[in-house]
């Protein structure tokens, strides 16, 4: 491994010329690699595989057919290369899990109960094992678990692959079932276009994730966006910020626009007039209350008990 100094602070790194592509195909050549998922991540990687020679097919559910018809419309083959979430994680022996953290909760009945003996679990991101307890995502004890995640989105993993800078990358190994947990992984973040792997633990990479992804750039930016004395409550920039930095980073359009103005509404309109019924609640509930109890120096010289009951 490379020896990096980061500000002071030593890494060590593996990078394509130590682990070459040619390396890499000869690590996977028995393997098929099911990408399950067709969103952001999923056709970066799967096509970034498959241009470096490694078997790979595609999961996804025929009912989400706009991911399916994605794939259909790139390539991938309904019945060769590509399969429902079960019947692609039977036939592979690397198992990319690459859709959301909240269909990973949904989904993961349907995976865990097509892994084999040996296969590998692999994530882009470390929030289902992080927070298994929570997650239920509790892989078996006979499979590896590992983890590649770009330092990207989807876009930039396909887009420095094919101008050749390639994309920097952590890896992590959670689990070694079969001894080749480490090869399997650096092979597989070549694979995928990585040019520099950085060592790292799943925990460690959801909190940088958390911090630094959703929580310095995307609620910051936002909250940076509404502070700007333009319109009230940054109403209009906001959203035309947020949503293009969403598509940048590979999420549909769609998602995106919807996300984005669900968010808003919830963020900026709900509060509006939840507060005016918060106000007449307080404002006419209180005339209420004091027209029926009087006053409190009225209360203060009620001595007896029976002229107290009789008041409420």
């Amino acid at each position: 491994m490379a020896q990096i100094n980061f500000g002071g602070i030593i890494e060590e790194v593996v990078t394509v010329e130590e682990f070459p592509v040619k390396k890499a195909q000869e690590t996977l050549k028995n393997e098929t690699i099911a990408v399950l998922g067709y969103g952001v991540q999923g056709p970066a990687q799967a096509f970034n595989m498959r241009d470096n020679g490694i078997s790979v097919i595609i999961g996804q559910a025929p009912e989400d057919k706009i991911y399916w018809e994605k794939a259909v419309a790139d390539g991938w083959v309904p019945g060769e290369t590509l399969f429902s979430i079960e019947e692609a994680v039977s036939k592979a022996t690397i198992i990319q899990y690459l859709v959301s953290d909240a269909a990973q909760m949904i989904l993961w009945p349907k995976v865990k109960a097509n892994l084999k003996k040996g296969d590998a679990l692999y994530f882009s991101h470390g929030f289902s094992i992080t927070y298994k307890e929570q997650t239920g995502v509790v892989p078996p004890p006979d499979v590896d678990v590992i983890m590649v995640a770009p330092k990207g989105s989807g876009t930039s993993v396909r887009r420095n692959f094919l101008d050749g800078s390639g994309i920097n990358s952590s890896y992590a190994i959670y689990q070694d079932a079969t001894g080749r947990a480490l090869e399997r992984t650096l092979a597989l973040g070549i694979a995928i276009g990585s040019g520099f792997l950085f060592p790292t633990t799943f925990q460690m990479e959801v909190y940088s994730d958390l911090t630094g992804e959703r929580g310095v750039l995307m609620g910051a930016l936002a909250g940076v966006m509404a502070a700007i004395p333009i319109t009230p409550g940054g109403l209009g920039v906001v959203e035309a910020v947020l949503t293009p930095t969403l598509v940048g980073f590979g999420v549909p359009a769609r998602t995106a626009t919807i996300g984005v103005l669900a968010w808003r509404f919830v963020q900026f309109w709900l509060p509006i007039p939840l507060g005016g019924v918060a106000y007449l609640s307080l404002r006419f509930g209180a005339l209420g209350r004091q027209h029926r109890l009087g006053t409190v120096r009225d209360l203060a010289q009620l001595t007896d008990i029976a002229q107290l009951a009789d008041l409420t």
